[in-house]
């Protein structure tokens, strides 16, 4: 790759993607992958950004105040977990205590972040120190909106943050959640189905050390064959956007969904 463009790249990968882009400036649903650059697999820092550099701080000192039984790894979708409503919609935090309030678990969901990012915190102290139980991993919605990145690079992505926190975290069930479904474009929902399909078929077995269980939970955000867009904050907003952040009431239905394989994950009794 030329060094312009690598360094157009991580500009981009460090700006805040609070949301998708506005609906005119979506890639064309007829639109194809760029080709492939692997960046998504490489471990890219967004230190510079104020916001996320005091977030990661604190998210370290968090994860040495211990004890850490089960740690989220993520992006936005997984920060939305610390919002408090009301409204309704936005009021996630007492899903997040009823299903994960005693079980010692910390959020590491960070807005905008893309593979690469996570896998620069896994190597930068997000898995060192600490002895989880349970790490669940929901990441690769960002690669498939600005930067429009492949599914093979997608997954390379997800696969080496899967190596690092297992060479990190020997001891730790891994439970990865696919990617998402959302109503961007007609391209990055066809890239969705292909990277959940291709995750399914490689953690079969349960990946390295056989410690991964994939889990595809995106279902329960569809209603009669179609996303049903009353689970999104996006078409809430002013303007709306494309559905993909779920609501409160979305992500409970993950969080139950999820429920009976973390609960055996953990070794506890499922919250109902």
């Amino acid at each position: 790759m030329r060094p312009a463009r690598l360094a157009a790249l991580v500009a981009l990968l460090a700006a805040p993607l609070l949301a998708p882009p506005p609906a005119r400036a979506a890639t064309p649903p007829h639109a194809t992958a760029r080709p492939r650059t692997i960046i998504a697999a490489l471990p890219i820092s967004r230190m510079d950004l104020p916001w996320w550099r005091k977030r990661f701080e604190e998210k370290q000192a968090e994860l040495h105040r211990g004890p850490v039984d089960l740690v989220f790894y993520g992006d936005s979708i997984t920060q939305d977990w610390e919002k408090h409503g009301p409204p309704a919609a936005q009021d996630f935090a007492p899903v997040w205590q009823h299903f994960y309030g005693g079980r010692h678990a910390v959020n590491l969901g960070f807005i905008g972040d893309t593979t690469a990012n996570l896998y620069w915190r896994v190597l930068h102290g997000e898995a060192s120190g600490i002895d989880p139980k349970v790490a669940v991993i929901l990441i690769g919605a960002n690669n498939l909106g600005y930067l429009h990145w492949s599914a093979p690079d997608t997954l390379d992505g997800i696969n080496v943050i899967i190596e690092a926190l297992h060479k990190r975290l020997p001891h730790t069930k891994i439970l990865l959640l696919g990617v998402l479904p959302s109503d961007r474009t007609a391209w990055a929902s066809r890239t969705t189905i292909t990277i959940n399909h291709d995750l399914a078929a490689r953690y079969a077995g349960g990946g390295p050390g056989g410690v991964v269980t994939f889990l595809d939970v995106g279902h329960v955000l569809m209603k009669n064959g179609r996303l049903d867009h009353s689970l999104f904050l996006d078409p809430l907003e002013n303007p709306p956007r494309p559905p993909l952040h779920p609501t409160a009431q979305g992500m409970a239905r993950i969080a139950a969904a999820m429920e009976p394989t973390l609960a055996r994950l953990l070794g506890d009794r499922p919250r109902r």
